[in-house]
């Protein structure tokens, strides 16, 4: 127990990628990424994978390991995860994960959540409805039967709401009563590390990542994935908006204000999630290194010496 695995979290474009290298380096470690948006080669831009240099300066596992055509849940996530960092602490003390995607990051430090066996049929119902009536009409139904699960889930996210929905009416209690129970024992001690700002500088740096990611190409790189779009994995901000517009559902720019908007309400919907955690030591986005390695350090002497 006295491994222990760092990780960092926040809402998205807040600097997480930044600061797990820079942990990375100074423990002389490798990073796990915890990212789902990221897991897949052929979502770039619009994920914000790290760069090519930020990929050069630690090494990173689970970015772009698989294709979209690939299925890959939150289950699979967590053995391949779990095993790897088995694998790095023969050598390393510190491991580091990073990433915005709250469901993964508890599924490595705490297992997932035990869920009844549904009926298929239960699922086969509700995919009719999604394409009968459309996501809105799914959303209101999981607010009226799990309005506490619904301030959590990506109401945008039609496979999260279609699994919540399932569970919900097949077992006949809310999707939130089989979330948040004692999970798996871990061989390693957590430390998690959020990074936060006001919510007005989230949304800037949000609406200017955006606008990045278009001059880079996203338009393209959404066009190119445009053939797989009923795949898992683009059911996704970024580029749902834009299968609206090569629809001629929407304008361009319209299009962009909507990924805009939905990047926003997601990064409300992960702080949401990563505040629950009252053991998460927060750190305001500007933050000095120095202080901040200061204070890890310390709660790593703590966990080694308590």
């Amino acid at each position: 127990m006295n491994k222990i695995l760092i990780s960092v979290v926040g809402p998205t474009a807040i600097g997480k990628t930044k600061l797990a290298i820079l942990l990375a380096q100074y423990y002389r470690t490798e990073i796990i990424s915890a990212d789902s948006r990221q897991f897949f080669k052929e979502m770039n831009i619009g994920t914000a994978v790290p760069t090519s240099e930020e990929l050069k300066l630690a090494k990173h596992h689970f970015i772009q390991h698989k294709s979209i055509t690939e299925p890959y849940s939150v289950g699979d996530f967590e053995r391949d995860a779990i095993k790897k960092i088995a694998s790095l602490f023969k050598t390393n003390e510190v491991v580091i994960m990073v990433g915005g995607s709250g469901l993964y990051v508890n599924a490595v430090t705490e297992g997932l959540n035990s869920f009844p066996t549904i009926k298929s049929n239960v699922r086969e119902a509700l995919n009719f409805e999604l394409k009968e009536h459309g996501i809105e009409y799914l959303q209101e139904k999981l607010e009226r039967l799990d309005p506490l699960y619904f301030k959590q889930v990506d109401i945008h996210n039609p496979q999260r709401v279609i699994r919540a929905l399932e569970v919900t009416i097949g077992s006949g209690k809310p999707y939130s009563s089989f979330i948040d129970k004692p999970k798996a024992k871990r061989d390693f001690r957590v430390i998690t590390v959020g990074i936060k700002a006001d919510r007005t500088i989230i949304y800037d740096r949000i609406n200017q990542r955006v606008d990045v990611m278009i001059a880079a190409g996203l338009l393209e790189e959404a066009k190119e994935v445009l053939p797989y779009r009923n795949y898992n994995a683009l059911q996704t901000v970024g580029y749902k908006e834009l299968f609206n517009f090569f629809d001629n559902e929407w304008t361009l720019e319209f299009a962009i204000s909507e990924i805009k908007k939905n990047t926003r309400r997601f990064a409300k919907r992960q702080l949401t999630w990563f505040f629950k955690n009252e053991d998460t030591r927060w750190f305001n986005y500007d933050y000095e290194q120095k202080n901040i390695l200061n204070k890890i350090n310390t709660e790593i002497l703590k966990l080694k010496n308590g």
